[in-house]
């Protein structure tokens, strides 16, 4: 679909947008593998004054990504964890593009969420918890940060898909673990949900 036509779609739905105070969030796979479609798409929706959010990784370089964020209203940055071995782990890639691409939209003051997934084993550990919140510290442009429980939802999919899903026996943290993250977040000083 082009942007005017994924836009007549997204339209249909603008006074609900607007009642509820709400948008469009582009997310993916990569929306930023495809800025101009990004671009042209958040322009339209601009125009009819829609809120415009995208869901990124952050894995691209800020120059391949300027044009569609220069159209977004906010950034949901998914931080998978801020230790290089676990993020190469999780990901398959290095962890420096998308630290430098949180700085880009710090620098750029572009209002931006983090949010990181708590996967018992990988990201649920105090000592990189820490280190998370004290790097997201150094952002000026955190809104917010949306600590997210790891659940089992995709495990079918990957079952259908004949891949061996290596989470299986990985079960999602409690309520009372959440809390406690959460308030480790807040007692630093950050808004955290």
């Amino acid at each position: 679909m082009s942007p005017l036509e994924v836009f007549r779609e997204v339209r249909k739905y603008r006074a609900y947008f607007h009642s509820a105070g709400g948008g469009i969030t582009v997310t993916g796979g990569e929306p930023l593998l495809q800025p101009r479609f990004v671009k042209e798409l958040f322009e339209l929706c601009h125009g009819d004054k829609i809120h415009t959010a995208l869901d990124t990784s952050g894995c691209v370089p800020p120059a391949m990504a300027e044009e569609a964020v220069s159209q977004t209203d906010l950034v949901l940055l998914d931080l998978k964890s801020i230790d290089e071995k676990t993020h190469k782990a999780l990901t398959g890639s290095g962890l420096a593009p998308v630290m430098r691409f949180a700085k880009w939209l710090s620098d750029i003051a572009k209002p931006a969420w983090i949010r990181h997934v708590v996967v018992p084993g990988y990201t649920d550990d105090d000592a990189m918890l820490g280190a998370l919140a004290d790097f997201i510290l150094t952002l000026r442009n955190v809104e917010l940060v949306e600590l997210l429980p790891f659940h089992k939802l995709a495990e079918f999919k990957w079952r259908e898909l004949g891949y061996e899903y290596e989470l299986y026996d990985t079960e999602p943290p409690s309520p009372e673990r959440m809390r406690e993250i959460i308030d480790m977040f807040a007692a630093k000083g950050l808004k955290a949900r």
